[in-house]
């Protein structure tokens, strides 16, 4: 790893979630910009308000400045000097702040690390940081597939694990740092697992395991200065009817373990994934599915929780890699081709949204196309997908100057 600038870091993650798609069971807010870095990758310039403390009013995007991981700046650079024709495009995305991926015990050692440098510019330069985490290490992680299995088996203790190595020493760096804005985003890829793939064997081993362990990290991480989202995953999977009643129903279950549905601020969808937010595009995919975007998926699934007595929530969505529709089948999520970098980082862009954020780092790869490596997934070899893939979470430079040139809107 290496050595921590006194920049903010955001995005750093050893693999990345790939949420799946599995076969279906049958008046604007304002627009305002998230104040991000605007010239050098290594500067972050003034946000709209300062802020004395770490304490969020409503929606924690308001008034704040995403930190910028400046290692992911440099794969950026990289990419840059390797496509000199498209330098000037690729050199703009390393402004733009990403999630940081906590995804196993040893990457819990980044949240001090993070926190202490974002709270140093938060003194100098007078104004409100940002940090979003992504919470990412569950047992038996990845249950329907391996491109992002994970370090933790139930049955080797991983439960216990995952409470006391990795969400307890997290809440730990979190409470270390009380004037530190915090999001976290909850284990992507996990309970939407358990609303649907219970008939495979190992998501079925785990419903129990995941429902407790997510519950417990919501009641450690719901601290004053953090703000929980917890996944959705995206319109594809759970958009369908039936499938968003189930997913309703499994979010009330676990918030009621957690303490109640007042611990979470909402819901993270398209984690990792290439849906539009609005324009039905879906609808390509199949015309039977009543959420074509997640615009669509968003406002059923807010009907869905409204059914359960969750009331009052907002939505974040990942817009990295969601510049359009370009996939053949719901189910491709594997280093689509012709995808394009999405809308940029804004809080409040439309009803029910809290904000665009990019949480999967555009240019790391979602899964490897090696038959022969351990987590290989055969989604990582659809007709969608980019071949020669790395291992998910390593830099795939193709796939990412490919989604520059595509991106929408132009850099």
């Amino acid at each position: 790893m290496k050595s921590l600038s006194l920049v903010p870091i955001l995005g750093l993650s050893l693999f990345a979630c790939t949420p799946r798609s599995p076969a279906p069971v049958a008046s604007s807010q304002p627009r305002t910009p998230l104040a991000m870095p605007t010239a050098s990758p290594s500067a972050v310039t003034a946000a709209p308000a300062a802020a004395e403390s770490g304490e969020p009013s409503g929606n924690p995007f308001l008034g704040a400045t995403m930190v910028v991981n400046p290692e992911y700046a440099s794969k950026v650079e990289s990419a840059a000097k390797a496509y000199p024709a498209d330098a000037e495009a690729i050199r703009k995305v390393a402004a733009i702040p990403t999630a940081v991926w906590l995804d196993t015990i040893a990457s819990v050692a980044r949240v001090p690390k993070i926190l202490e440098l974002a709270e140093k510019q938060q003194k100098e330069a007078g104004k409100t940081m940002l940090s979003v985490f992504v919470v990412y290490d569950l047992p038996n992680r990845d249950c329907s597939a391996k491109a992002a299995a994970g370090e933790l088996a139930i049955e080797k203790e991983g439960e216990a694990r995952y409470k006391s190595e990795f969400i307890d020493k997290i809440a730990a760096g979190f409470m270390a740092h009380p004037n530190q804005r915090i999001v976290a985003i909850i284990e992507p890829d996990s309970l939407p697992n358990i609303a649907t793939n219970l008939n495979v064997e190992k998501c079925a081993l785990s419903d129990q395991v995941y429902r407790r362990s997510i519950a417990y990290a919501i009641s450690k991480l719901k601290l004053p200065n953090v703000s929980i989202y917890i996944d959705a995953a995206h319109a594809g999977w759970l958009g369908w009817g039936n499938n968003t009643q189930k997913i309703a129903s499994i979010f009330k279950d676990v918030l009621t373990q957690a303490g109640g549905v007042d611990k979470v601020r909402g819901f993270a969808t398209n984690v990792s994934n290439y849906n539009t937010v609005s324009g039905k595009d879906g609808k390509k995919l199949g015309p039977q599915n009543p959420s074509p975007d997640e615009q669509a998926y968003i406002t059923h699934l807010s009907a869905a929780l409204a059914k359960e007595g969750i009331t009052g929530k907002q939505f974040i969505v990942d817009t990295a890699r969601n510049g359009k529709l370009v996939r053949g089948s719901w189910s491709s999520w594997c280093n689509i081709k012709g995808a394009g970098l999405g809308a940029r980082p804004v809080a409040s862009p439309i009803p029910l949204v809290d904000a665009y954020v990019w949480v999967k780092p555009p240019g790391e790869s979602d899964g490897t196309t090696d038959e022969k490596a351990a987590r290989f997934d055969k989604g990582c070899k659809s007709v969608d997908s980019m071949p020669i893939a790395p291992e998910g979470g390593q830099w795939f430079a193709e796939h990412f100057v490919e989604m520059v040139r595509n991106a929408e809107p132009k850099l």
